[in-house]
């Protein structure tokens, strides 16, 4: 007997670390308290007599005052449970057959301190989850087992009872149980039926919870993280209710949106996305703003405010001489000119009339290309002309009159054309800005009868080239 109070206590040592309830993931239980043997139950002839002394503990029940009681067992699924108990007692009080015929009560003798022992198997249902009880925990059950009436008197019984459990927490409870043996001896005084009573704790036990957060492996989510039932173990660190695994910035709280993402300025970027994550923007420019909306963003527009391309900064294009034509396509930013000339200024048909009214007076040696020496103002005066403005373009024609052969004055009339081109070149005129071109004697503005028209006819034009 000793020997069972130890068993008794170092398993509630123990179970008493585990604090799961018996079920599915808890599959195992063990039980463990006192017990009453009653034999009134097979001396009673009328159910009355039955349910009136059925709880006259102090008059018929044989109870052993130490843990006499260990039951071991195993959930089986649906609310099923098998287990296994063994019992031991002392019978001191024995219900005698025959009642008194008066009295309608029973003797009670002492057999001489018979020892009891019994190993039962039962099945029970658990009607806890019928009745959707978290701590009332009721329950049936039928088995059947060996008992033993000292050394000499013993057998078998089919066994059936009611039994209720109250559960303190999820895995430790009280627990009373009733239970009828049925013996087929017929001579009771041999081996009789009876009524076998349990009161004790019970502990629940089994479950695997590797990450110990109270939801067992088999329904986390995360069995080796911990985290909360609402997530089904699985952890929410940030805690904006979207868990870590399924959080693509757990450590940050966000919106479900944004997969747990936050959007600090709320314009619909999640900030890890977001270019700008405290100025609202435009998902075009990755979060940024636009103020002027000329698809620059703020951060990187010099001029915010005031709409321009993004190869100016964001800025308006200058037009510093005012001319219409913006600095990038005037070719005379710093003079005012025309649209027509791209921004530079244009000749008038005054300004190419002085032009041409100073090539007439050019004077070249007779028959060669070379300047008279009182020609060289005349070159001068031109070439400040061409100057005044830089992005023209001429042509200097060459002509002659008709004395000689055609093929020498075509000659002679395109190195006189030449000879001023390169003088041009020669005082500060670009050479792209001019065109060369002879044409001898056949473009003649006057007669070549008179000695005035041949000398009208001899001659250097400049023409302005138009685009």
């Amino acid at each position: 007997m000793k020997h069972l109070n130890k068993i008794a206590v170092a398993a509630l040592m123990l179970l008493g670390l585990s604090t799961q309830a018996q079920d599915d993931n808890n599959k195992w239980a063990i039980s463990f308290g006192v017990n009453a043997v009653d034999t009134r139950v097979s001396a009673a002839s009328r159910l009355e007599d039955q349910l009136s002394q059925y709880f006259n503990a102090r008059k018929n029940w044989n109870i052993l005052p130490s843990i006499s009681y260990v039951n071991v067992s195993r959930y089986v699924g649906s609310g099923f449970t098998f287990g296994v108990s063994g019992s031991v007692n002392r019978i001191t009080r024995f219900v005698n057959e025959r009642p008194y015929l008066d009295a309608g009560d029973y003797t009670v003798s002492n057999p001489g301190d018979l020892s009891y022992y019994a190993v039962d198997g039962q099945l029970k249902y658990s009607l806890m989850n019928l009745i959707g009880s978290k701590w009332f925990d009721p329950s049936a059950h039928i088995g059947g087992g060996y008992t033993w009436f000292d050394d000499v008197k013993s057998g078998g019984t089919v066994n059936g009872g009611l039994g209720i459990t109250f559960w303190f927490v999820e895995n430790v409870g009280l627990s009373f149980q009733s239970t009828y043996k049925h013996s087929f001896e017929d001579d009771r005084n041999v081996f009789p039926s009876h009524m076998q009573h349990f009161a004790g704790l019970t502990f629940k036990f089994g479950g695997k919870d590797t990450d110990g957060d109270g939801i067992y492996d088999k329904d986390d989510a995360c069995p080796e993280v911990a985290g909360p039932k609402e997530f089904n173990g699985c952890p929410d660190t940030d805690g904006d209710k979207i868990i870590d695994k399924d959080d693509a910035c757990p450590e940050e709280a966000g919106l479900a949106e944004f997969n747990g993402c936050p959007d600090r300025d709320a314009d619909g970027i999640a900030d890890k996305d977001d270019a700008c994550p405290d100025e609202a923007g435009l998902k075009s420019l990755n979060g940024c703003p636009d103020t002027d909306g000329d698809g620059v963003t703020d951060k990187s527009d010099k001029c915010p405010t005031v709409k321009g391309p993004a190869e100016n900064g964001g800025c308006p294009w200058p037009d510093t001489d005012g001319d219409g034509v913006l600095d990038k396509d005037d070719k005379c930013p710093e003079v005012k000119g025309t649209v027509a000339n791209n921004g530079c200024p244009e000749m008038s048909e005054e300004q190419v009339k002085k032009l041409n009214d100073y090539a007439k007076t050019i004077l070249f040696n007779s028959g060669k290309a070379t300047f008279k020496k009182e020609t060289f103002p005349v070159l001068q005066a031109i070439a400040a002309i061409l100057k005044e403005f830089p992005h023209s373009r001429f042509m200097i024609e060459g002509h002659t009159d008709s004395d000689g052969k055609d093929a020498m004055n075509q000659t002679l009339s395109e190195n006189r054309a030449a000879a001023v081109k390169n003088y041009m070149i020669e005082n500060g005129i670009d050479a792209s800005r001019l065109n060369s071109a002879g044409y001898g004697e056949s473009r003649p503005i006057d007669t070549n009868k008179t000695a005035k028209g041949k000398a009208n006819n001899r001659r250097v034009e400049v023409k302005l080239i138009k685009e």
